[in-house]
């Protein structure tokens, strides 16, 4: 049976309605008294899996699921191995570096070598400051990451950011930008090139449906 891997959180809500515009109607998730991780479409025609965020391209390498819907913030940091269908122009954030508003530094640049940077995204903290050629140390947190430098455990932090508000009321401000990111569907590469369970199709009439409400 065809299967989707639908993310728990922000991108919830959209994910659903655009499948159910296409008739992949897994609303259910969204009952707040549904405990089920796994249901089916009242057509009979697919099931859903929801998990969470970070775990949506792992189900999908693996071959759980044939389709899912994740933040590109996801694939950046995982690389996982799938095929990247489409931008769907939902869950606008940024990936961003940001320092205490009375910090002297108003640039990724201006930290100080070695300096210790907070951040769940690991590996996308990383690779930005080695492409900056600035040795840091980044502490993985996976709480919430603007305590690291509201303590003194940091200098500065990379972590998503979408209204700036939970920055703001921190007291931190924004210094650079990583890249902007925005749901993505994604598909196993496998399945993708031997279309099981009529894939191509679903995944044409998600694309579809996308452009028309972009339009």
């Amino acid at each position: 049976m065809l299967t989707a891997a639908l993310p728990k959180g922000a991108l919830l809500k959209d994910s659903i309605r655009l499948l159910k515009s296409v008739g992949l109607d897994f609303s259910a998730f969204l009952d707040p008294g549904n405990r089920q991780l796994q249901i089916l479409d009242p057509t009979g025609t697919a099931q859903g899996l929801l998990v969470r965020t970070q775990d949506v391209p792992v189900y999908v390498e693996y071959g759980q699921a044939q389709f899912g819907i994740v933040g590109f913030d996801v694939l950046q940091e995982k690389k996982p191995r799938i095929a990247q269908v489409a931008d769907l122009g939902f869950g606008h954030c940024r990936m961003s570096v940001a320092v205490p508003s009375q910090s002297p530094y108003r640039s990724a640049m201006e930290l100080p070598p070695n300096c210790r940077v907070a951040s769940k995204f690991v590996r996308c903290a990383h690779d930005y400051f080695c492409q900056l050629d600035l040795p840091v140390e980044i502490i993985p947190l996976y709480g919430s990451v603007e305590l690291g430098p509201i303590t003194g455990m940091s200098e500065a932090i990379v972590d998503l950011v979408s209204t700036g508000r939970t920055l703001q009321e921190n007291g931190l401000i924004e210094l650079d930008c990583l890249y902007k990111s925005t749901a993505r569907l994604i598909a196993h590469p496998l399945s993708y090139r031997l279309n099981p369970y009529n894939l191509q199709h679903w995944l044409g009439e998600i694309c579809t449906a996308r452009q028309l409400t972009a339009g």
